[in-house]
């Protein structure tokens, strides 16, 4: 099984680039093409929050436009620049997995690996939570499918990442989350977005990760107490790929013309096995 997730669209209305210079919609269609170009194919995509920069009706309308291009299925969240209402009314259109009303909590059963979305979101904040509620969809999702292969995938990251810019906007969970995470080894990944750059840690016996932006990045700034800035570094996605035999092994994918594929030609005096060169 192969999973694709792009994050952190930020659509904006069309001639209104994101905080002034960035052009969030011509990334959205260059990630697509990205994901696209894959060979082979992935049998999903996820999109992990902040498709749209102010939660507008022309801002879902770009998004829905530039999803519609993918063939596969494709599964997404809100993240704390969308509008939770808003967001299922015009995204709801395309994707009946999404719930009419509350928290846009959803599973996926189709697949080797079970797909948990988590709504983390909280209106009118930049961070988010999981909240008891929450946790306690969560816990019941969990108990039904215990053992099976599970990927959780949300918008703000459950753990801090060490970077203090970052680390004031987490999402807030309770004393009980880690544990509950815990519990349940068959979780391959806790699967995250929001802070615009590449980051994997260890996180309650899983492995917590979280993808880059289609467009722009957050600045790596490891200082203590400093505030986050962005950065037009190469945006990319995530690829994640499950076998029985490995469970998942995450990769990054830069979105952008590199050039073609190139043979390795070594040189005569490289110490290793002589190979034939590819080509």
């Amino acid at each position: 099984m192969i999973i694709a997730q792009l994050s952190d669209f930020h659509a904006r209305p069309h001639g209104r680039p994101a905080y002034g210079i960035v052009d969030t919609n011509a990334a959205i269609e260059s990630a697509v093409d990205a994901v696209l170009a894959l060979d082979p194919a992935p049998d999903c995509v996820l999109v992990t929050g902040d498709l749209a920069d102010c939660g507008l009706a022309e801002e879902y309308a770009i998004v829905r436009a530039a999803l519609r291009r993918l063939p596969m299925p494709v599964y997404v969240l809100p993240g704390n620049h969308d509008r939770r209402e808003g967001f299922a009314e015009a995204l709801g259109v395309d994707y009946s997995y999404l719930p009419k009303t509350g928290f846009l909590h959803y599973t996926i059963e189709d697949f080797p690996v079970r797909l948990i979305g988590l709504d983390t979101v909280i209106a009118g904040e930049d961070g988010g939570a999981i909240c008891a509620a929450r946790e306690a969809w969560l816990a019941e999702r969990l108990r039904e499918e215990r053992g099976r292969p599970t990927l959780i995938f949300m918008h703000h990251p459950p753990f801090a990442v060490g970077v203090d810019g970052m680390d004031v906007i987490p999402c807030r969970v309770s004393e009980s989350f880690a544990g509950l995470i815990a519990d349940h080894p068959e979780i391959e990944r806790v699967l995250c977005g929001h802070y615009h750059r590449p980051i994997q840690r260890r996180f309650a016996g899983t492995i917590g990760y979280v993808a880059p932006g289609t467009a722009h990045q957050v600045a790596l700034d490891l200082r203590p107490g400093t505030e986050n800035w962005f950065v037009m570094e190469p945006p990319a996605f995530a690829v994640h790929a499950w076998r029985p035999e490995t469970g998942i092994v995450s990769h990054l994918q830069p979105i952008g013309d590199y050039g073609p594929r190139r043979p390795f030609v070594l040189d005569p005096a490289y110490p290793g096995k002589p190979q034939a060169a590819h080509g």
